[in-house]
């Protein structure tokens, strides 16, 4: 078992330095590491506890915390705080690792929240030990959202090694993160073991070499583990081999639903054992190849397994990936004899006019519902083109609208989560 404890430290008047080597103690905290009840006045404990150890009082949690406290005398639970870096509302100091151990001291003893959102602030791997240990105890927290915090390799190690101790969290997205190869397999391994892990979000780590280290061991993981719904490795330069290695493990898997590997370097060979391995899993709902390089031959080999065979995928996405106009009307003739595929993206490919009569098509038929693509038909001098609409499997990824329903009733909507308590996907705003 990694042991993160052997990795922080303490200077200052009670805070870390930004790289930990010792065991901390921050805030000069009690030896028992007690922390004030908190009993719906969320707000004042926090102004409470920066008072106590001279930190200074963020104005953006403070009004947050107010809001929370509004919404528990309303009656509500399994509520999420939004902390988000990239809120318009943000003041130009961001979320530090300092804030952090506060908003976890309050969080241990505020069973009413269940989500914390904290992406694209300044919480290193200072921060993430801190959250890491908190978490080892917490039974209330089920979704923590740190996309693009810096906390690294060491940040990584801290967050998998609580895996193996915490047994209530459902979702972590720690996408962009700058995670290490080590720490990439680390949470391979834990979830090996994991049972409570629904979804997890490794996009973008920084990773060395050639070898697909790190998706051999993502491959294993999923042989073992049945309680994981949805995984995320984006960017992570897998190659067709490397997928092969992933469709071998979903040929035993049974539970995940999500698969997200875009933004990779997977051609039509590495098409050719999804489209194997879909003919024979009645699980993966939702395949996001975006970005990727499968071009018409692997367009082709997936557009034969949908006609013909898979009944469960519902979502698919092959946003840029040098499709031309053969494999893109391949697609749109697998959802005619396909009552299931529900959701196709297909933008940033080349589009000739068969692609656009036959997308148009399906559209003004009902087959392809408009909320449920990335392209709207339109006819200049009696030809048919298509535009790019701004749907996707990430709609709501890096922003949300500051006002109105982000996540309407439409199909389109079940691909983002509000809450951890609903049964929707970890990528949302």
């Amino acid at each position: 078992m990694w042991d993160p404890g052997k990795e922080a430290a303490g200077a200052g008047p009670g805070f870390p330095t930004p790289v930990p080597t010792t065991t901390p103690n921050p805030f000069s905290a009690p030896a028992d590491g007690s922390a004030p009840e908190v009993t719906g006045h969320l707000q004042e404990t926090y102004y409470n506890l920066c008072m106590e150890k001279s930190q200074k009082i963020n104005t953006f949690i403070l009004h947050i915390l107010q809001e929370v406290d509004e919404e528990l005398e309303k009656g509500s639970e399994g509520i999420t705080l939004n902390i988000a870096g990239n809120s318009r509302l943000m003041p130009e100091e961001r979320v530090t690792g300092k804030d952090f151990w506060i908003l976890f001291r309050i969080l241990k003893k505020s069973p009413y929240i269940s989500g914390l959102d904290v992406r694209y602030n300044l919480i290193s791997d200072v921060g993430a030990y801190y959250a890491a240990r908190l978490l080892q105890k917490n039974t209330t927290l089920k979704y923590l959202r740190m996309t693009g915090n810096k906390i690294e390799n060491k940040g990584g190690m801290f967050f998998a090694a609580m895996l193996q101790i915490n047994s209530s969290l459902e979702k972590l997205d720690l996408g962009d993160c700058d995670l290490g190869m080590q720490s990439v397999i680390a949470f391979a391994t834990v979830l090996t073991q994991n049972q409570t892990i629904k979804g997890i979000n490794l996009n973008r780590p920084i990773l060395y070499g050639e070898q697909e280290e790190s998706t051999v061991h993502l491959g294993h993981m999923l042989k073992e583990n049945h309680c994981l719904v949805e995984l995320h490795v984006c960017k992570h330069n897998i190659k067709n081999c490397g997928i092969k290695q992933l469709c071998d493990a979903l040929y035993l898997n049974r539970s995940l639903r999500y698969l997200d590997v875009s933004c990779n370097k997977i051609t039509c060979d590495g098409t050719v054992f999804l489209a194997d391995v879909l003919k024979s899993n009645t699980t993966l709902e939702v395949l996001d190849l975006s970005f990727n390089r499968i071009e018409n031959a692997g367009a082709k080999h997936l557009s034969e397994t949908l006609a013909s065979h898979n009944r469960s995928l519902r979502a698919l996405s092959v946003v840029s990936n040098n499709i031309q106009g053969e494999g893109l009307v391949a697609l749109s003739q697998s959802m005619k004899t396909n009552p299931t595929l529900s959701n196709v993206y297909i933008w940033g490919n080349k589009f000739d006019e068969a692609t656009c009569v036959a997308y148009s098509d399906l559209i003004q038929t009902g087959r392809l519902k408009p909320d449920n693509t990335d392209v709207e038909p339109f006819v200049v001098d009696g030809h048919m083109y298509l535009a790019e609409v701004s749907n996707g499997l990430k709609k709501h990824y890096y922003w949300r609208p500051i006002y109105g329903e982000a996540c309407t009733n439409s199909p389109n909507a079940e691909m983002n989560v509000n809450h951890p308590g609903q049964d929707r996907w970890l990528l949302s705003g």
